[in-house]
């Protein structure tokens, strides 16, 4: 499928989230309309697999008989069942009965069928808990199928969900059904919904262009970005990970590369979004296997395999990219202090927990790892304990680059941020500062960064570019800061002290300013002099 029939497909399936959600909030309809994608990808995968495993047993039904061929054989096979979903088990890691399947809920919906909702219900309740290997318990726990906002009634409800899943099974009936092209519409349907969500949509969304910077920098060899991308990451982690898009970004990097990820780690704290995650790795055609995504807080270290306290058995990841809350209230206490995260730099203050975030990933990166993290402006020039914090960084040479964006690109705040990268074994010692700040396209709610081909802007590509090839400087963009000048800033990073995008001021010599007013004076006394002439010539009263 083309990229042009992916966004169509995108467009389509949001067009019809748009016209049915009537008077439902954006993010309320958003985990309907999701849901009910997640289960028609979980259906066609589950039902090619068992085309391939049943092979010619697998029952072949008339165009128009609209019941499931699956159903059938289980009818016919019964004492073969328990075998066959232990093959299915192995083989797609995970079982769907066949009334659960999206063709029979589809074609439940077509026909108005008033146990729909039931029938839902009892579908996604066996998901979670029984069709996986490794169960994914809650699932669909924030999918209220008896919401008044879907109805008053049960009747009402069952006829509502019947109209959204009809117009989805019609929506996506001529386009292609593989894992990439509605992972794709998953994500395209994310970034709509987050744009309606406003200020909201910062919990679980990153927008697609930072997401490519991130990706495309923790991608690249740490040493020596111009040799391009790693062969493989063993591990990649995102501890705020909303929706999942950042780590599939990664992911997808590697891949078109020709490289390979061993699996990807996540952890979020929003329970709707930890579902979101869930689902949009699975959609990706990723295994159960090749994922973690954990429900916790990150700031009080609740994942188990990151409280390892022996050194020798802790976890290093090959990658971290993170889009955590700007500038979270938080509570520090004696414990956190003691911290193994903490110990070694101080805790953030109460104000703003952005340097908690950034340590927290910092302790788990590896030696040969990149680690690119994006913050508000605040932490480059705060004072108190983040200037500590920050002071310690720079002095012990982690801090490899800082990227200062344009405002306004994200849906939760109008504010330009900054990208910082870091590493352990960092090369050179100086700080790259990129000021793209100026570097982008304007637009009535959002502005975005530029992506044009051949001589046209690309403001990402500039960005990653000139990251990979750490310029000495580039007027009014970049330049390489030795320590000694950011020590003589007191370890202040402020973008503008070092790249200014400001014009400059006009020399002006005020010895040829000096002439030039004489010149123009001592003209004007010749012309004076030479219209009183005709002046009196006339008889009239001179100038």
């Amino acid at each position: 499928m083309t990229l042009k029939d992916q966004q169509q497909l995108g467009k389509t399936l949001w067009d019809i989230a748009d016209n049915l959600r009537g008077a439902m909030n954006a993010d309320d309809f958003r985990d309907y309309m999701l849901s009910f994608l997640f289960l028609r990808y979980l259906s066609h995968n589950y039902e090619e697999a068992a085309k391939k495993e049943l092979g010619q047993d697998y029952p072949v039904l008339d165009t128009n008989d609209y019941r499931t061929p699956l159903a059938e054989w289980y009818v016919a096979n019964e004492p073969d069942v328990p075998l066959y979903e232990t093959q299915m088990r192995k083989k797609v890691h995970y079982v769907i009965k066949p009334e659960h399947l999206w063709s029979n809920i589809s074609e439940m919906a077509r026909t108005q069928h008033p146990d729909l909702l039931l029938t839902l219900e009892a579908g996604f309740r066996y998901i979670e808990n029984e069709s996986f290997e490794s169960a994914f318990q809650g699932l669909f726990s924030e999918i209220n199928l008896n919401s008044e906002k879907l109805g008053k009634t049960n009747t009402e409800r069952n006829k509502k969900l019947c109209t959204i899943i009809q117009k989805i099974a019609e929506g996506i009936a001529d386009f292609s059904t593989d894992s990439d092209t509605l992972g794709d519409a998953y994500e395209y349907l994310i970034g709509q919904f987050a744009a309606g969500s406003g200020k909201k949509a910062g919990e679980f969304y990153t927008p697609q262009q930072i997401s490519t910077i991130l990706s495309e920098i923790v991608t690249l060899d740490s040493q020596d970005p111009t040799s391009g991308k790693k062969n493989k990451l063993n591990k990649v982690l995102d501890f705020a990970c909303g929706s999942g898009s950042l780590l599939l970004n990664v992911r997808k990097r590697i891949k078109d590369s020709g490289g390979s990820v061993g699996k990807i780690y996540g952890q979020e704290k929003n329970i709707t979004t930890y579902n979101l995650a869930r689902m949009n790795m699975l959609l990706h055609g990723m295994k159960d296997t090749e994922f973690e995504i954990f429900h916790g807080d990150t700031l009080e270290n609740q994942w188990h395999i990151l409280n390892e306290m022996n050194p020798s058995k802790k976890i290093e990841f090959d990658a971290i990219v993170a889009n955590p809350p700007f500038s979270l209230r938080w509570e520090p206490n004696d414990t956190l202090a003691e911290d193994f995260r903490f110990k070694s730099y101080g805790l953030a203050p109460k104000s703003a927990a952005d340097f908690a975030f950034l340590l927290h990933g910092f302790h788990f990166l590896g030696k040969e790892g990149t680690m690119a993290i994006i913050l508000p402006h605040g932490v480059l020039f705060r004072g108190g304990a983040e200037e500590r914090i920050r002071t310690k960084l720079l002095k012990d040479n982690h801090i490899d680059t800082v990227i200062g964006l344009p405002s306004n690109l994200f849906y939760s705040t109008g504010i330009p941020v900054c990208i910082l990268v870091l590493k352990k074994c960092k090369k050179q010692d100086d700080v790259l500062f990129i000021n793209a700040s100026e570097h982008y396209e304007k637009g009535k709610r959002q502005n975005t960064l530029r992506e044009g081909e051949d001589d046209e802007p690309n403001d990402i590509k500039k960005i990653v570019e000139t990251y990979k090839h750490r310029p000495e400087q580039i007027e009014k963009y970049a330049r390489r800061v030795s320590m000694d000048e950011i020590e003589k800033n007191g370890y202040n990073l402020n973008i503008s002290r070092y790249v200014s995008t400001a014009e400059d001021e006009v020399q002006i010599d005020l010895k040829d300013v000096n002439k030039k007013l004489t010149s123009i004076n001592d003209s004007i006394k010749e012309n004076t002099d030479k219209h009183n002439e005709f002046l009196k010539e006339l008889g009239l009263k001179p100038i």
